[in-house]
C-alpha cells in the first residue's frame, strides 16, 4: 500500500462521446494514393496527401497559378547555391512559359550565373583555393563583372540589367544557361542586392565601390516598384537566402508600405533545406497581412524546384 496520503483520482464517471462525433484533423479523404506505373505527373501530383505540406504544397501551386491568371507578379528570390545545384534550365524554362515575372539575386548569384555562361563551370573548391590565397582569384569574373558594374553606374543602369547587357554584348559560350542572360532577353527584371565584403569580385581590382553601390541601390528601388505590385495575389517567393535577400524583402515592404501603398493581399514561400530565422520571420511571418499567407517548405533544392515547376506547368495554362 501506498504511504502517500494523496490518492489518485478515479476514472469512474469521466464523460465521454461517440467517436464520430469529434472533429478530427486527419481524415482517409485526405490520405495519399499510390502513383501508378505509366501515370502522369498530374496524376502524381494529385495523389499527394491533403495533409500538411502537402495540402500547403497544393494550395501554393495554385496561388502562383492565380497570379498569373490575375496578372500579378511571381518573384523569385533565388541564393546563389539554387544557381550552384544546376537549376537555371528548370528556372529559365518556367520564366519563358511566363511563370517567373521577376528575379532578385544576392551578390553571389551574378558571380555563379556569369562562370557557367563563361565557361560552363563554377563553384570552386575554397578548402583548396584558401590555403595559398588563390580564392576568388579567377580574373575574368572579377573583371568582366565590375567592369559591368561600372558602366550600368554610368548610364544608370541596376546591377541586374547591368550584368545581362554585358552578357548579352559579350560572345559567351554558354550563355543560353544564363539566367541573367536570358531573363535580359526577354526584358524580365533582375534585382542583385549586395552586401559589400561578401563576394570575390569585391577585392578585385577593378571594384569600385560606388559602382556597385549606385547600381544595387538602384535595384533596391526597382525591388520596391515590383513588391509593390504584390498587392492582389501576386507571390513572393525566397528560395536559399538565408539572411540577404530575407532583409532586402522587408524593407521592401516597410518601404512600399510608408510610401502610402497598400500591400495587405499577396502570399509568400520560402524554400530551404533547413528552417532560418530570418526567413520564417522576414518572409512568412511578418509582411504578410490578414488577407495574405506564407509558406515554409524544408527539402533540397535540385528536388523541391523541379518539383514546384512541374506541378504548376501540369495543369492548362489560363
Amino acid at each position: 500500500m501506498s504511504k502517500y496520503r494523496i490518492k489518485p483520482l478515479s476514472p469512474e464517471g469521466l464523460k465521454t462521446y461517440p467517436l464520430d462525433k469529434r472533429k478530427s484533423k486527419v481524415d482517409i479523404e485526405d490520405f495519399a494514393r499510390p502513383w501508378q506505373k505509366k501515370a502522369s505527373f498530374l496524376d502524381f501530383y494529385s495523389s499527394l496527401p491533403n495533409i500538411l505540406a502537402g495540402a500547403d504544397f497544393k494550395k501554393f501551386v495554385f496561388l502562383i497559378q492565380s497570379a498569373r491568371k490575375k496578372g500579378k507578379p511571381v518573384i523569385f528570390a533565388l541564393g546563389a547555391h539554387v544557381i550552384k545545384v544546376g537549376l537555371n534550365p528548370v528556372l529559365i524554362d518556367m520564366m519563358n512559359e511566363g511563370w517567373i515575372s521577376a528575379f532578385a539575386l544576392n551578390g553571389a548569384g551574378i558571380i555563379h550565373d556569369f562562370e557557367l555562361a563563361y565557361s560552363g563551370r563554377t563553384s570552386e573548391d575554397v578548402e583548396a583555393q584558401i590555403e595559398n590565397g588563390s580564392f576568388g582569384m579567377a580574373e575574368e569574373t572579377g573583371g568582366m563583372l565590375n567592369n559591368a558594374a561600372c558602366k550600368g553606374a554610368k548610364d544608370g543602369l541596376g546591377l541586374g540589367e547591368a550584368v545581362g547587357r554585358m552578357m548579352t554584348d559579350t560572345p559567351l559560350r554558354f550563355k543560353d544557361k544564363s539566367l541573367l542572360y536570358n531573363a535580359y532577353s526577354r526584358n524580365i527584371p533582375v534585382t542583385v542586392h549586395v552586401a559589400l565584403g561578401t563576394d570575390i569580385i569585391h577585392f578585385h581590382p577593378r571594384a569600385r565601390g560606388e559602382d556597385l553601390g549606385k547600381t544595387s541601390l538602384q535595384d533596391f528601388f526597382l525591388f520596391c516598384s515590383m513588391v509593390k505590385d504584390l498587392e492582389g495575389g501576386g507571390v513572393f517567393i525566397n528560395a536559399g537566402s538565408a539572411v540577404v535577400l530575407p532583409e532586402v524583402f522587408l524593407k521592401a515592404v516597410s518601404f512600399v508600405r510608408n510610401k502610402g501603398f497598400v500591400l495587405k493581399d499577396f502570399s509568400t514561400a520560402v524554400f530551404d533545406f533547413i528552417r532560418h530565422y530570418r526567413p520564417a520571420q522576414n518572409v512568412v511571418m511578418r509582411p504578410p497581412a490578414d488577407k495574405g499567407r506564407g509558406f515554409y517548405f524544408i527539402g533540397q533544392h535540385e528536388i523541391l524546384i523541379p518539383l514546384l515547376a512541374a506541378a504548376v506547368k501540369s495543369f492548362p495554362s489560363p
